[in-house]
Parts: C-alpha cells; structure tokens; sequence
C-alpha cells in the first residue's frame, strides 16, 4: 500500500508540475489548433480526390486529424517529456542517487510520465479536439463505452511512448550523450505513429512493417478503437504486448546499468 501511494504521489506530482506551465500549455494548445486547421484542409482536398483512403471516409479522416493533434502531446510523440531530464543525470553522474534509493527507477518515471500525460490529455488534447468538432463534420461516437475503450488504449499508448524513451536515456551510460539517438527516436516516432498521416495509407509492404513497430501503439492505435475501424481487444493485445517487451527491455537495460554504475563506483 506504502508503495502504490508512493508512485501515485509521483504521478500526482508530475501533473502538478507540468500544470504550472500554463503559458506554455496555451502556446501549445493554440500550435495543435492551427496545425490541425492546416492537416485537415489537406486531409480534404485528399479525400476529395481518394475517397475511403485507408477505409476511412472524410469524416472520419477529419476525425484522424484533430485525434492525433489531441494526443500529439499525451503520448509525447515528439519526445519533451522526463528522457531529457534523465540523460542529464546519467550525464551528471546524479543518476547515482536515484540507483540507491529505495524507490525503483523505472516505475518512478512512469509514474511521473503518466502524470505529465494525464495533464496534457486534459490541458492540452480536449480543447483541440472540440475546436475541430465544431468547425467540422467529425466521425465521433457518442457511445461512452467506445470512449472508455480509446482512454484504455490511450493508456497503453503512453506506456509503450514511455518505454521507448525510457530505452532512449537509459542509452546515456553508454553514449555519454542521448542527443542523437532521441533524434532519431523523433523521427521515427513522428514517421511511423500515424501523426501525420494514418498508417492505413502506406502501401503494400511498407504499411506492414510500419504497422507492427511499437510506434503505431501511439496515436495509429487509440484512433482507430475510437472510430470503431480496429478490434479493441485486438488493439490491447498488440499494445500490451508491446510494453511488455520494451519494459522488459529497459529492466534488463537498468541492471546493465546498476551493475556499471556499482563497478565504477567501487
């Protein structure tokens, strides 16, 4: 019980302090307005052109565009969540501390992870997506259940998002510095999660492959169990599956580590 107040304490924590940035939450909400209002004038001259690409109609591409512009943030797609602050401590030699305290290193930055999430799904991701809604004809379900079914792939979207950054930082105390490889991670991330352009377009082979990376967990996953185009069942397996594997990987990644960190200490 003590440890599961302990990390929602984190997580509660990591709400609090992205919630003091309300300047910047404004920029961002007013930045994922006027790029959904850009995506979505292309998405209509597309599907004009291409109606039912990727087995959706308009509406529901419209519905893509201002879904994946709402959780842009909450998944960090883009990176900007604790992987900048952890490559820095691992930079530091601080990372040290958090290796010896009663408190596992994993769970605590997910916990504080799903807490920055949290936030920017409220901050962030709701006033976009009524924005969108008003000015356009959207696919949305008016069934709670469908909504209750997004917010557990959302969830598990964040945490595959988290796993794979954690992988990233954790990557510094071998590199000695995170930069590149969170690059490449971005890019990746902004290629294969469907944040520019659903993942159900990309032809042939390529659509395959991109479709079973991790990164398609993200924003590809949650948006179709929300436009009822992909099992949720289905979607959960495919996700969970995921972060099994990636979390696994980062505790083994974490030992690694632990273990370098002890035999340069002594």
């Amino acid at each position: 019980m003590g440890t599961t107040r302990l990390y929602a304490s984190v997580a509660a924590g990591g709400f609090r302090r992205y919630a003091t940035y309300r300047v910047a939450t404004a920029a961002g909400v007013f930045t994922n307005t006027v790029f959904g209002l850009i995506l979505a004038y292309i998405f209509i001259a597309l599907w004009d052109s291409r109606p039912h690409l990727g087995g959706y109609d308009q509406a529901q591409a419209l519905s893509y565009v201002w879904l994946s512009q709402a959780l842009l943030m909450v998944v960090a797609v883009m990176g900007g969540g604790f992987e900048d602050e952890l490559i820095e401590r691992i930079r530091t030699g601080d990372i040290a501390i958090d290796l010896y305290r009663p408190a596992d290193l994993q769970l605590w930055w997910l916990a504080q992870d799903v807490g920055r999430a949290l936030f920017h799904l409220l901050g962030r991701g709701v006033v976009p997506l009524a924005f969108g809604a008003l000015l356009f004809d959207l696919a949305l379900p008016a069934d709670p259940l469908t909504w209750l079914a997004f917010l557990v792939a959302v969830t598990l979207g964040v945490v595959v998002g988290f796993s794979i950054r954690f992988l990233v930082a954790l990557s510094a105390f071998w590199l000695l510095d995170g930069a590149g490889v969170s690059q490449l991670t971005m890019i990746a991330g902004v290629f294969c999660s469907g944040m520019l352009l659903p993942l159900n377009v990309f032809p042939g082979t390529l659509g395959e492959v991109v479709r079973a990376l991790p990164w398609s967990s993200l924003i590809q996953a949650p948006v179709d169990v929300l436009l009822g185009t992909a099992d949720p069942l289905g979607t959960y397996a495919f996700q969970a599956a995921w972060a099994l594997v990636l979390l696994t990987a980062g505790r083994l990644l974490q030992s690694a580590a632990t273990r370098r960190v002890v035999v340069q200490g002594g």
